[in-house]
């Protein structure tokens, strides 16, 4: 009887553990919906512009893109509002003192600390609200759905764009030492036979010791890479590693460019500022002056953006602690990778407009945010922006150049150096055998 009770509660124990697992694959699914709204809708006007007349496209319309927006903000709101929360105080819950130990306990504990938190965060926004507007926070208490909710995204959207602002230049600039761990890097005055040996003399060495008894040794890591290196072609050896840097060098400064173009944009137009689009007219006009071509450039920075972000997120100093590791990751910090990526993907199509990537307004609730209208938010923004990428690149590349230039002439002179002490050794043991063959 009580084995039954106790893997009946360890069964529920672990139903409950795969339901966190489920909200955190939910949670993930509603990012990548988020990174993939603005692509999609702008895609979508190309293809009606396209084929205006298709019989197969009558179901791609604007009310459809209007309805995924809507769907979007509203599971971005539930997760991070509700389901999140949940899922780590229900981690962190041990149940209430003096009650039963048991799930029921933890549930309980975890209901009660996530009303009460959502009393608190209720009232310092509309505390914040009152103090910037006291007409809207009497809104917002009387209709919380149409007034409260878009208000509390919107400071969390706020939030998000400030993330991305900070990780962005900071992940264009990583991009580059990121993708040069992937490719084979031309090594100049570099002798492949000889590290070639040096790597097979360093793998027998482990080896070695690993058949002595040491078994955590990383035998093959050293002799990997360079196996690899002496593989490739020469086209992929010589011209892989300069092209990949000089596609992201580009992609890189036509973002700038752009940002540049918008900030004088926003002194001279008041159509460049952000604002939100409740029927949108797609297949009227592309929102790109170079056409398809433009568009399909607007998708492909958007997706750079998102990928220099998230790489610049692990890369910060401050979110390290947060970075998976294989076998080594505990749900907390899968929930907090996942409340990271949602800010930041739910943050990405106000980010996209706001530095003038793209010329498509804002849907749904998405233009709705009360800073988008203030012009020196969104001013100051997009110089901060292109400062800060400009000198995270220009400091990049300057390192980058003396890296590698005292990588190639130092390993040549150490080379050299090594070359010159093995020929000195030789002479002096041959000297020695000398002069002792003489003294017998």
């Amino acid at each position: 009887m009580w084995d039954c009770c106790f893997f009946g509660k360890k069964n529920q124990f672990f139903s409950l553990s795969f339901s966190r697992l489920w909200l955190c694959t939910f949670t993930l699914s509603v990012s990548v919906g988020a990174v993939l709204l603005l692509p999609l809708s702008i895609l979508s006007n190309e293809v009606l512009l396209s084929f205006p007349q298709s019989y197969y496209m009558q179901w791609l319309n604007g009310s459809l893109i209007h309805g995924l927006w809507n769907i979007v903000f509203l599971f971005s709101n539930l997760s991070l509002v509700f389901l999140l929360p949940f899922a780590y105080f229900f981690t962190e819950s041990e149940g209430f003192a003096g009650s039963k130990k048991g799930v029921m306990a933890r549930l309980y504990e975890t209901a009660v600390v996530l009303f009460l938190l959502t009393l608190l965060v209720l009232g310092m926004v509309w505390v914040a609200s009152a103090i910037l507007d006291d007409n809207m926070a009497r809104q917002s208490l009387y209709d919380l759905w149409e007034y409260y909710l878009p208000y509390l995204y919107s400071c969390i959207s706020l939030f998000g764009v400030l993330l991305l602002l900070l990780c962005t230049p900071l992940g264009l600039s990583r991009m580059f030492s990121v993708t040069g761990r992937l490719l084979v890097k031309p090594r100049l005055l570099e002798d492949l036979d000889e590290t070639m040996s040096c790597a097979e003399f360093e793998e027998e060495k482990l080896q070695t010791i690993k058949r002595l008894g040491f078994s955590d040794t990383n035998s093959g890591f050293l002799f990997l890479p360079s196996e690899i290196r002496k593989r490739a072609s020469p086209w992929q050896r010589n011209l892989g590693y300069p092209l990949a840097m000089l596609l992201l060098l580009a992609v890189t400064v036509v973002c700038v460019l752009i940002v540049c173009y918008h900030v004088v944009e926003l002194l001279f137009d008041d159509t460049a500022m952000p604002r939100g689009m409740e029927d949108p007219l797609l297949g009227a006009a592309s929102f790109s002056m170079f056409g398809s071509l433009g568009a399909a450039v607007q998708v492909i920075l958007i997706l750079y953006l998102m990928i220099s972000s998230v790489v610049g997120f692990y890369s910060s100093p401050l979110f390290t602690g947060l970075r998976p590791r294989a076998q080594d990751t505990t749900l907390t910090q899968i929930i907090g990778n996942c409340v990271s990526l949602l800010v930041l993907s739910s943050a990405l199509p106000v980010f996209s407009r706001t530095l003038g990537i793209t010329r498509f307004d804002l849907l749904g609730d998405f233009g709705r945010f009360n800073w988008l209208g203030n012009f020196h938010i969104v001013f100051l923004y997009n110089i901060l922006f292109a400062g800060l990428t400009s000198a995270c690149l220009i400091n990049t590349l300057t390192w980058t150049v003396q890296r590698e230039l005292i990588r190639a002439f130092g390993h040549s002179q150490y080379m050299n150096t090594s070359k010159t002490s093995k020929v000195t050794s030789a002479e002096m043991s041959a000297n020695l055998k000398t002069s002792g063959s003489l003294t017998l």
